[in-house]
């Protein structure tokens, strides 16, 4: 069982000798998460929406791509986030949480969380799967076009896990000029999503540790479900028969 949308091709591609089973609906009571790709200049404008939302009772996760600060890398870290988070919020409590912490540590700060002690969640992804707040409203992820759509979906899940319309905002950086961050914009479906992850980012390897490209395959191609689909059936066929 996974949580992670799977393009129908891979499905059938690596479990095509198992039965497979989608849930595609939402859990009755859900409401769909509203996203926005945010630059810069618009990055008041969500502080103060942000700032409404905490005062209402609610609370934020805040997304880094890093633990810290890198020397090779402009882009934000969860440990910087906190120190700028607690300026910027100098009245609500900041939290922090990395995957470097020990497992004991972690579960301290999640618990706090749980009970509202922390109001923004400062953290790297170590909270993309298994956290389950309901009172979680808000995630911002900084540096967005770092992460593959399919993985922006799984942290776009921590929120609207409650009765509240939640909210997700994807930051960018200054060097980001591309397009593909609106997918997010223009639907929660996580199939969808993994489609187009798909097709732009290709599927890796299987058997290997590429995560993106194409591999190289001499006649198929993995974005053709009806190729595929056709493989899988005359493959079942064939093992009837034999």
């Amino acid at each position: 069982m996974t949580a992670t949308p799977i393009p129908r091709t891979l499905s059938l591609t690596i479990y095509g000798d198992q039965d497979i089973s989608v849930l595609s609906e939402y859990p009755v009571g859900r409401l769909p998460i509203h996203t926005k790709v945010l630059s810069e200049t618009e990055r008041n404008e969500a502080y103060n929406f942000i700032a409404t939302e905490v005062q209402a009772g609610r609370q934020v996760y805040w997304i880094s791509p890093l633990v810290e600060e890198s020397e090779t890398l402009d882009i934000a870290s969860a440990v910087n986030m906190q120190e700028i988070l607690q300026s910027v919020f100098p009245t609500f409590r900041v939290g922090l949480i990395h995957g470097k912490m020990k497992a004991r540590e972690k579960d301290a700060i999640m618990q706090a969380f749980y009970e509202r002690k922390i109001d923004i969640l400062s953290s790297t992804s170590v909270v993309e799967v298994g956290v389950d707040n309901p009172n979680a409203s808000v995630i911002c992820i900084e540096a967005a076009e770092r992460f593959g759509l399919s993985q922006l979906h799984q942290f776009r899940g921590r929120v609207g896990r409650g009765k509240d319309q939640s909210y997700c905002y994807l930051f960018t950086t200054k060097s980001y000029t591309g397009e593909r961050l609106r997918a997010m914009e223009r639907t929660n479906d996580g199939f969808e999503l993994s489609e187009i992850d798909l097709e732009l980012r290709g599927p890796g390897e299987v058997y290997g540790v590429r995560q993106s490209g194409v591999p190289e395959f001499k006649i198929a191609d993995l974005k053709d479900l009806e190729l595929v689909s056709e493989i899988r059936e005359d493959i079942e066929e064939y093992m009837i028969k034999k």
